[in-house]
């Protein structure tokens, strides 16, 4: 797939899903924020209970990028966990790698922040870490890897380049983003995170499957 026809796919997605998944989605859903298709323009009357539940999930796996047995596995382990499951669920996924290199403004979208992951450019405490579903511990620090800060990718992000599509860095980050680190100093709270999700929508959808 082009990067043309990558972008577009990513809008149709967005205006279906109700949520910008990138800059260019953000713009474009200003413009025309309804969903693609020639009733795009008209609201649903009557969704059905599981059709309202199934798009709330399918916002969460978009906004992380995830496939449905990822999310599936993460839903899992926050179900076994203490607490409210979709809260757990929230907070699991934003100690994913990806999300925090998103978070702490080295990338510009989860998938160019994957991508940075993918490609070993980034270090956990000083190690190569290429998982980007990698759960970052509080305490951990996340930095670019040293021969990777010339690359200009890196040099933007340094220089604040990002900040104007990016949500505040939240406060369970802290962010030395001229020297391309930062540490997750504690545990998120699913209120901070800067997700637009119902999380108990998605509980609900998967304690009916």
């Amino acid at each position: 797939m082009s990067k043309t026809s990558r972008t577009r796919s990513k809008v149709r997605l967005s205006r279906a899903l109700g949520v910008a998944l990138t800059p260019k989605a953000a713009r474009a859903m200003e413009k025309r924020p309804y969903a693609p298709g020639q009733h795009g323009r008209t609201r649903r009357k009557t969704d059905s209970d599981f059709a309202v539940r199934l798009r709330e999930k399918q916002r969460l796996r978009a906004q992380y990028g995830l496939r449905e047995k990822q999310l599936r596995i993460v839903f899992e382990e926050a179900r076994r966990t203490a607490g409210l499951t979709g809260e757990n669920l929230v907070e699991l996924l934003e100690m994913r790698l990806d999300a925090l290199v998103l978070r702490a403004g080295f990338a510009r979208t989860t998938a160019q922040a994957r991508q940075m992951v993918v490609h070993r450019h980034i270090l956990v405490d000083g190690k190569i870490v290429d998982r980007p579903s990698f759960r970052v511990k509080p305490g951990q620090q996340i930095h670019v890897k040293p021969r990777s800060e010339e690359r200009e990718m890196f040099q933007v992000a340094a220089a604040g380049g990002h900040a104007e599509v990016l949500p505040p860095v939240p406060g369970y980050l802290s962010v030395e983003l001229d020297k391309l680190q930062a540490v997750l100093t504690r545990r998120p709270k699913r209120a901070e995170v800067p997700i637009q999700c119902d999380v108990q929508l998605v509980v609900e959808y998967y304690a009916a499957r």
